[in-house]
């Protein structure tokens, strides 16, 4: 009888020290998780020069593409733009990021390359891989998007988006080449909805999707031959990249804030309850 009241007194305690084990047990994981989201830890920063030094490359690759266009050089222009996207996605497979992001900035890297050719072919070939690159940032917005937060100004978020579409396509028809009203109408609504989609995840992700819209939109007025602010070539790729940074920056923080939480939580105790998880191309710009 002693020793059975013993071990009912000893039962409450084991139970304690095993669910403060778990705990610690979560809390390593988590960090390590997060370690190796932001390329620390085996293979990290220590390991390699990864993310640091190629977010550096993908800053000056931007850098002398600008300064290339207000030099209208041409040939600078041609070198540093091909660089950006696949700078961009080497950043976010060394972050280990989603593959589906890193395949979306390929798509851009391949929409950048073939509007370097001063061809009709080549400008509807670059706007078809920005348009792939942009399912691809629908899928992602879907898989990690905030939806109850928007839920509330979802209505008006789409009021807003959908005038924006409209408005834009109308004034730009008539003004438009007869073969490009077609895909630049149906490339618009694609981009808006990755443009509105892209507000699931908050501010950061809201803000580049509206610069992307913003920047294929200047384009598609040049396309339309409406007079022309300074220097838009400038303006077409400095809003272009910053709304591909900002972007992959949203994206890949809400994939390490999924790891970081239900990864660990997870393998640490199988038994609780994981938390739930208008327009054209850069034309040559």
């Amino acid at each position: 009888m002693a020793a059975e009241g013993l071990r009912d007194a000893r039962g409450p305690r084991n139970a304690r020290r095993a669910h403060a084990h778990r705990a610690r047990h979560a809390h390593r994981a988590a960090r390590r998780n997060r370690a190796r989201a932001d390329g620390r830890g085996a293979g990290g920063v220590t390991g390699r020069p990864a993310p640091r030094l190629l977010l550096g490359a993908f800053a000056l690759a931007a850098l002398g593409d600008l300064v290339a266009l207000l030099a209208d050089s041409d040939p600078g222009h041609a070198v540093c733009k091909p660089l950006l996207m696949p700078l961009l996605a080497a950043y976010v497979a060394v972050r280990r990021g989603p593959r589906l992001l890193i395949v979306a900035l390929l798509f851009g890297w391949g929409g950048d390359t073939l509007l370097l050719f001063d061809a009709e072919p080549a400008f509807l070939a670059g706007m078809g891989s920005f348009a792939a690159g942009h399912v691809c940032y629908l899928v992602l917005f879907k898989r990690y998007g905030e939806g109850t937060r928007y839920r509330a100004r979802g209505a008006a978020l789409v009021a807003a988006y959908a005038l924006a579409l409209v408005v834009t396509v109308a004034l730009l028809w008539p003004d438009l080449p007869a073969g490009m009203r077609g895909p630049v109408a149906g490339y618009s609504v694609l981009l808006t909805a990755m443009a509105f989609r892209a507000t699931a995840l908050g501010f950061t992700a809201a803000a580049g999707g509206a610069l992307f819209l913003l920047s294929d939109t200047l384009i598609a007025t040049g396309v339309a031959e409406w007079p022309q602010p300074p220097r838009p070539d400038f303006a077409i790729m400095l809003t272009y990249l910053a709304a591909q940074y900002l972007l992959a920056g949203a994206l890949l923080r809400a994939s390490h804030q999924r790891i970081g939480t239900g990864t660990a939580v997870s393998s640490a105790d199988r038994t609780t309850t994981t938390p739930s998880a208008a327009t054209s191309p850069r034309a040559g710009a």
